[in-house]
């Protein structure tokens, strides 16, 4: 998380942090991310995806987006950036 806060502090055109998870094992830390981002940056957009990502466990690690597939987080991040 300390990279990711140095790169987001260094950069003026961060509006979205999106990032999956491929194993079912990787899913509970989903959660603590998104607060994690969340909390040090309230106005960032977050969205989730991943092979065994849901859009029902998106919401519930409080993601404001969820993506299926790679051509669909690029139409969801551009809905979310310009809404």
């Amino acid at each position: 998380m300390v990279l990711f806060s140095k790169n987001i502090n260094s950069s003026n055109n961060v509006n979205l942090v999106a990032f999956s998870g491929l194993l079912t094992s990787t899913m509970p830390a989903m959660k603590e991310v998104v607060q994690t981002i969340k909390a040090a940056y309230p106005d960032l957009k977050v969205m989730v995806g991943g092979a065994p990502v849901t859009p029902e466990y998106a919401a519930e690690v409080g993601s404001d987006g969820y993506a299926q597939d790679a051509g669909g987080a690029a139409v969801k991040a551009k809905e979310l950036v310009t809404a």
